[in-house]
């Protein structure tokens, strides 16, 4: 069976020199995260994915993360130091290397933005601190709770009072070279308000790259609304977003967004410790599994892995079994995955066929959707509407065909451009006899625009294959 949700893969030290396993295991989008490694490093992973995915013969897309306004430790001598309940930990503004009586962050102004009392936690909340005292560049703190901290672990403090620009300086730079890497996708960090979306936007006018706007901050949550209106695509990146607000809301705050984009039409990505387990052990825990599989039937466009790929011990197995339990859930468990329809599409006609397609497939029994695109909205919009069955979408541009790698149930192919709507019809036909997608005599669904190339999407046609 086809998979619909579609898996995101950290790259990371335990997988740089996986990557054809990985695309092999069902990775559809590969993620780069600029906060770390070196621009050889970014340069080198994204060269691995494109050769992978043509090797494959199968649209992988590059997603890049900005690193935005999260706040980090610098590096600490050894990497790795254990703070102990009761101790005490300085945090410092400024360069240095950090041990296990403090460390330097990231962020100059941090001293001046906390006061005394203030809760301050390490390493995705595994460390809590209490500020005991600000002075000109140190922040003394007692530790609450101990635990093992490493270089470059995030710092999490009260993010409306962060004086920290949405799009920083390092930011700016990583855009530059995002541009000239022609990325598929990206992930804009640590996002408060709708306004820094939209002027992440404004910066990527002239680029194709889709943005995803990563909820993981209590002010996110507040304009989730604007911030799905503003945003390509959604994250609800459950790390952060667990420090900030009390764990037991995190599942009401998952759902809720995730149906909140469905019903605009915008792809959601679940994220983090889907399969935490799997950094050092083989096999993931029932809860686990479970957990990928409620992504899939809240309707997700996909979940990403992230330690499991990036610095786990199994990343191909915890790719391979992601991807094993999402077609699990989707197949046997089809009956639950929810039915949401978008409610916001732009274009009438385009809105109506795209509905038209879905009840269309269900009444003539079809076994595929196939449809031709220039742009992807076409695609965009049939996977907005929850088909019952495989998108097949063809277009002509390579990066349109890489963008849709994201979009829950569409899977991209590559083709020349058609001359005419009969050699296009042709052309989808021959391609789903071919690839092994359809068989002859099998009903499918075509959709598409006539005049090809000249108009946007108005034409449904019910077809018999060959």
């Amino acid at each position: 069976m086809t998979r619909a949700t579609k898996l995101v893969c950290t790259l990371g030290p335990a997988s740089a020199d996986r990557v054809p396993e990985l695309v092999e295991a069902g990775m559809d989008v590969a993620r780069i995260n600029l906060t770390h490694g070196t621009r050889e490093d970014h340069e080198g992973l994204v060269r691995a994915v494109r050769e992978a995915s043509a090797e494959a013969g199968r649209a992988v897309a590059v997603m890049t993360d900005l690193s935005g306004p999260k706040v980090r430790l610098g590096e600490l001598d050894p990497d790795e130091v254990e703070l102990a309940d009761g101790g005490r930990f300085v945090l410092r503004g400024g360069g240095g290397t950090g041990n296990a009586s403090g460390a330097p962050t990231s962020h100059q102004g941090l001293p001046a933005e906390l006061e005394a009392g203030d809760r301050v936690l390490l390493s995705d909340g595994i460390v809590e601190l209490r500020v005991e005292e600000t002075t000109g560049d140190q922040v003394r703190t007692r530790v609450v709770r101990g635990g093992v901290i490493r270089s470059r672990a995030g710092v999490n403090v009260p993010s409306d009072r962060l004086g920290v620009p949405a799009i920083t300086e390092k930011d700016e730079r990583d855009l530059e070279w995002v541009r000239t890497a022609a990325v598929d996708l990206v992930a804009q960090s640590f996002v408060r308000r709708a306004v820094e979306v939209r002027a992440l936007a404004d910066l990527l006018r002239d680029e194709p790259a889709l943005l995803v706007a990563k909820i993981e901050t209590g002010s996110a949550v507040e304009d989730a609304d604007a911030i799905i209106e503003a945003a390509d695509v959604v994250m609800v990146a459950r790390g952060d977003l667990g420090v900030e607000l009390p764990l037991e809301r995190i599942p009401v705050i998952q759902k809720d967004l995730v149906d909140r984009a469905n019903r605009s039409g915008i792809p959601a990505i679940v994220a983090t410790q889907m399969l935490e387990s799997m950094t050092e052990n083989r096999r993931p825990t029932r809860a686990e599994a479970s957990d990928v599989a409620g992504a899939a039937f809240d309707g997700a466009a996909g979940i990403l892995l992230s330690a499991e790929t990036a610095i786990g011990r199994y990343p191909v197995e915890a790719a391979r079994t992601a991807s094993t339990i999402l077609r699990t859930a989707e197949g046997e468990g089809a009956r639950f995955v929810s039915a949401t329809i978008e409610e916001r599409i732009e274009g009438t006609d385009a809105r109506a066929v795209a509905h038209a397609a879905a009840t269309a497939a269900v009444d003539a029994g079809a076994v595929a959707v196939a449809c031709f695109t220039r742009t992807g909205l076409t695609a965009r919009l049939l996977s907005g509407v929850r088909l019952p069955v495989p998108v097949y979408a063809f277009s002509h541009d390579d990066a349109v065909v890489r963008r849709l790698a994201i979009f829950r149930g569409v899977h991209p192919k590559p083709c020349e451009p058609p001359e005419d709507t009969d050699s296009m019809i042709e052309m989808m036909d021959r391609r789903l006899r071919e690839e092994g997608l359809a068989a002859s005599g099998d009903p499918v669904v075509l959709v598409a625009s006539t005049p090809v190339g000249r108009s946007r999407t108005n034409l449904l046609k019910v077809h018999r294959v060959g």
